[in-house]
């Protein structure tokens, strides 16, 4: 570690002369996401460069302002994506510059993980820098909560998880905080999925849409079991933000909630600690598959390549060592880095820092492993069948049909 931030110290100040400015599109607008924002911007400008940005609220209209100054031959320096199939397209279209070089000369096979690796590499070129990693079906718990139920610990399998929710019920709470929007009925799916069927079938459902995965028996249950939670949201769970969700549990009202990491800024707004006001868990056991998800920059390309300089100068900024370590501590995320002394960040990320070293448990999101068309229709289909008195067979000949269109999907690269 000590070797590695010599190394970062060095690289800023040998850059610090040249000074170029970057213009980043982003959506980091909530408060923990705009202190991780400025403190990459700090990074930048220490480093000799200047920073400017245009922060849009949500993900969907700041990729599309990406997408229009492209088209308009007005691209910014560099913009937040995810390394979803979106990015892919992009980079395909020659939209994007490629990486290799800051990617060879800052050893990221090394300290990166492979599943990361693959997700920002097409058609063997890398064309985008992670900058931090989430996960998107931790369990979070309220110690209250639990407490009031008499729950002494965390539920640890599925057994447990659905005791507990009834342990809940009987005490008069709200077992499971859940928000009904389509992304999260899709969300909370993709945590049953990846925590009853494990890995194995989490990939070969969602990555090789095998079609005995797809109609067999182990499918059926995750489907009939993802059905039953129904009963343990509250009757103000349709439509609900995340956010107003993890506030049942901060509030003590509810019990569980599967999410993705970012609502520990709720959590810490609310002066609350983890471990003492509520609990975080990767998974119902040890072995639960650790889904990855993120951000990424990407570097469109200018008509002159005039850019190139400061795209490549953030680009070795936003992975330094220093960097990673306190654009995660602000927003709440995981240093996409495997080689750092993570004992500066919270308990619930120095867990998830530990489960990425762990290539065994690692697999790709949704994002990353369907075409956008794909990913549209499952939602619909999996919010359907949450919704709607369907039966769990007909809402898997259904997710069949969606994973198994070829017109759905062009990008035939193998994710983790």
């Amino acid at each position: 570690m000590r070797r590695a931030c010599v190394l970062a110290t060095s690289l800023l100040a040998a850059t610090a002369q040249a000074g170029p400015q970057v213009d980043v599109v982003h959506w980091w607008t909530s408060p923990g996401e705009t202190a991780a924002m400025h403190a990459l911007a700090d990074a930048y400008r220490a480093a000799g460069g200047q920073w400017r940005d245009l922060a849009v609220v949500a993900s969907e209209q700041a990729r599309a302002v990406v997408l229009e100054r492209i088209k308009a031959g007005n691209p910014p320096t560099a913009a937040q994506f995810n390394p979803s199939r979106s990015f892919v397209q992009l980079a395909r279209q020659g939209r994007l510059n490629a990486l290799d070089d800051i990617a060879a000369q800052n050893r990221w096979a090394e300290t990166l993980p492979a599943v990361l690796m693959d997700a920002v590499r097409v058609d063997g070129h890398i064309y985008a820098v992670p900058i931090s990693i989430h996960m998107p079906a931790w369990l979070w718990s309220s110690k209250a909560a639990l407490a009031k139920a008499g729950i002494r610990q965390e539920p640890r399998s599925i057994d447990e998880f659905f005791a507990a929710l009834d342990k809940l019920q009987a005490a008069g709470l709200i077992p499971l905080a859940h928000g009904g929007q389509p992304w999260q009925d899709l969300n909370l799916f993709s945590a049953m999925l990846a925590n009853q069927g494990g890995r194995e079938l989490y990939l070969a459902v969602l990555r090789d849409r095998d079609a005995a995965a797809l109609q067999g028996e182990a499918l059926r249950h995750v489907l009939v079991n993802y059905k039953k939670l129904r009963r343990y949201v509250d009757a103000a769970s349709p439509g609900r933000s995340w956010s107003d969700t993890t506030a049942l549990l901060i509030s003590g009202r509810a019990g569980l909630q599967f999410m993705g990491d970012w609502v520990k800024g709720e959590f810490t707004a609310a002066g609350q600690q983890p471990g003492r006001d509520y609990g975080c868990a990767t998974g119902l056991s040890p072995r639960s598959p650790y889904i990855v998800d993120g951000d990424v920059l990407v570097f469109p390309k200018d008509k002159d390549g005039s850019a190139r300089a400061a795209q490549q100068l953030l680009a070795r900024v936003a992975t330094a060592p220093s960097t990673q370590l306190a654009f995660s501590a602000r927003k709440g995320s995981v240093p996409v880095r495997t080689d750092l002394d993570t004992r500066t960040l919270d308990a619930c990320a120095r867990l998830g820092a530990a489960a990425l070293r762990d290539a065994g448990r690692l697999v790709g999101n949704t994002e990353m492993l369907l075409a956008p068309e794909q990913l549209t229709a499952l939602e619909n289909a999996v919010s359907d069948y949450w919704n709607r008195d369907i039966p769990a067979q007909v809402a898997q000949q259904a997710i069949a049909r969606i994973l198994q269109n070829p017109n759905n999907s062009t990008d035939t690269r193998r994710q983790p």
